[in-house]
């Protein structure tokens, strides 16, 4: 609506892709927000209703089951209404799945709300948005914006994670979700009024770029079609594999384990929801520097070197955690190194995807990347709820993501070395999938 004027106003200064990426990175932070605000408040609801965390973490891992279904459609859907359009729908969705999460009375209500409306707003959102607006609107310093913009998560943990706590506290836990739904109805506001969707309706090239990139042509296709169709493609590239078998492992050890998990395993040592949501703060801040570090790492240096030293050093800090003291001392230090790397890995993937897949189709296959992720994030947030009922500690789950994460750094290292014997030290692709 305004994006037009904005752009005249700013074109001397500053290219209207730093626009989008502020749009895209304050739309991540509440997005973040609202899929973090269930974990707070999950003992909360738990001990409320007189229900198992068990029971609450079923619907934590559908939230994460339908957001990998939705997933790999949410840039495909973008191609074909537009990203504004898949923003505002998003924005409706997360503030239903909200209000309906505090006024549950039964357990299939959370099914609903937290699995079902939360997981289809985060699933066409995403990582997809981070990637769309990175490869759309910049062919320089992409890797950065990526950084920056998945740093957007650690930013909605630092920001608003101690405040939630802190409200479930001293007044009523449902006052929670005010945060994530007041965030999430002001980045609609902006969205519609500032967001285009090609560098090309402004009569733009892309940040870096030589000339204006054409939109293509075919995006009346039905977005779904279009998803699988890719993925039939990527099928047959042993890039998109590494890329998903380790996002999955990704999504298990941070959003499915840490991010849901963490503040009852506090709880189990004795560990408060204040200083627990501190802690996961903490985490936020070293996560906002290393992400966005990663970023310009990742256009700068080997991103296959970057992602295994990034999963080997997320194992050794998953495997120190559940034997720390947890004192102030130790899980500061935690915080410190599980931090640094806790979705650092998105930079190279996404670098990685657009280089193997192209403009147009790298954000829709990193979606299929991206639901392998989040059905980790189930696994995880399913089975370490399930395994802390059974077993009456988070010990085992923790120590089991620590190995994993040792695995994924292996899988790496061989498979860069198998194609480097294969295809020599160049930088073609094995497969290139068309657009």
């Amino acid at each position: 609506m305004f994006a037009a004027r904005l752009n005249i106003t700013l074109k001397s200064h500053c290219h209207y892709g730093w626009v989008m990426a502020f749009l895209a990175f304050l739309t991540t932070v509440f997005s973040s927000t609202a899929l973090t605000t269930p974990s707070i408040i999950l003992l909360s609801i738990a001990e409320h209703h007189g229900w198992k965390i068990s029971d609450v973490s079923k619907a934590l891992a559908l939230m994460f089951v339908v957001l990998a279904m939705m997933a790999p459609f949410g840039s495909a859907l973008m191609l074909r209404i537009g990203v504004i359009k898949v923003v505002i729908l998003s924005g409706v969705l997360m503030v239903s799945g909200l209000i309906i999460t505090i006024f549950a009375s039964e357990k299939w209500h959370l099914l609903v709300g937290i699995g079902a409306l939360l997981g289809t707003a985060s699933g066409i959102l995403g990582l997809g948005l981070s990637a769309t607006i990175a490869i759309r609107w910049f062919e320089e310093k992409r890797g950065l914006v990526v950084g920056i913009l998945t740093s957007a998560f650690a930013a909605g943990q630092l920001i608003f994670v101690p405040f939630i706590g802190w409200l479930t506290t001293i007044a009523d836990w449902r006052f929670a979700i005010l945060p994530a739904t007041m965030g999430s109805i002001t980045c609609v506001i902006l969205f519609f009024c500032f967001g285009k969707n090609w560098p090309a309706d402004l009569g733009l090239k892309p940040y870096g770029a030589l000339r204006i990139f054409t939109p293509p042509q075919n995006t009346l296709d039905n977005p779904f079609k279009n998803s699988f169709n890719k993925l039939t493609d990527a099928l047959f590239h042993p890039g998109f594999w590494i890329l998903a078998i380790t996002f999955f492992i990704c999504g298990l050890t941070s959003n499915g384990l840490v991010t849901q998990h963490f503040i009852p395993f506090c709880s189990d040592n004795n560990v408060g929801i204040i200083a627990a949501s501190s802690y996961l703060a903490l985490m936020g801040v070293f996560n906002f520097l290393g992400t966005t570090g990663s970023g310009w790492l990742s256009d700068r240096f080997d991103n296959f070197n970057l992602l295994a030293t990034y999963y080997g050093f997320r194992g050794l800090s998953l495997l120190y955690l559940p034997y720390s003291s947890f004192d102030a001392l130790s899980l500061s230090i935690w915080a410190l190194f599980f931090g640094l790397d806790f979705i650092a890995t998105v930079p190279p993937t996404v670098k990685l995807s657009g280089k193997f897949f192209g403009p147009v189709d790298g954000p829709i296959i990193f979606g299929w990347i991206f639901a392998f992720h989040q059905l980790g994030a189930a696994v995880a947030a399913f089975g370490a709820g399930v395994s802390r009922d059974i077993l009456l500690t988070y010990n085992p789950a923790f120590f089991s993501a620590g190995v994993v994460s040792i695995l994924a750094t292996i899988l790496i290292i061989v498979f860069k070395h198998i194609r480097r014997d294969t295809f020599g030290n160049n930088n073609t692709t094995v497969t290139r999938v068309n657009s």
